[in-house]
């Protein structure tokens, strides 16, 4: 697709998609947005579009966007509620003690041997089994239950809050 190809396609359908989005959203800047990203991906994908279908293809990004759209602003929503009902049970001085023990857990995790650590990190952080974790290290599974004993026992041994 030429840049004069593209420019038609722009002058043709860049109303008509805004409008649709207008009416599927009801939101007039959204709708304005969501057409300039359109016509983005439509350029990304130029030379991989056929000039016979790019109507419908380009109805079909802007549905696809808008419905990804949705799905994000819901899951920001969720996430913002979810935050303010957590921020509005805490106290000042818990959220404060809580910063303090999050500080000094990074530290003492800092502080561990570098093979617990990393054992530590990979079933803490990583989600990943035992077995995941030896196969990942090359090492058996009862040698990463025995680093993974020494980086719980060096928290115990190291964490001076107590709850």
């Amino acid at each position: 697709m030429t840049l004069a190809e593209f420019k038609s396609i722009f002058d043709q359908y860049r109303t008509p998609i805004k409008n649709f989005l207008y009416y599927k959203s009801g939101d007039l800047d959204q709708s304005e947005d969501l057409t300039q990203d359109v016509f983005i991906k439509l350029w990304d994908k130029r030379d991989e579009i056929q000039m016979d279908t790019v109507k419908s293809y380009l109805y079909t990004i802007a549905n696809n966007m808008l419905l990804n759209k949705i799905r994000h602003d819901k899951v920001v929503i969720n996430f913002a509620e979810k935050n303010k009902n957590q921020q509005e049970e805490y106290s000042p001085e818990f959220q404060l003690e809580e910063k303090e023990f999050k500080e000094e857990l990074e530290q003492v995790i800092g502080a561990m041997p570098e093979k617990q650590r990393e054992v530590f990190l990979m079933n803490r952080i990583e989600e990943m089994t035992y077995k995941e974790i030896a196969d990942r290290l090359e090492l058996s599974v009862k040698a990463v239950e025995k680093r993974m004993h020494g980086a719980l026992g060096h928290l115990r041994e190291h964490i001076k809050y107590k709850i």
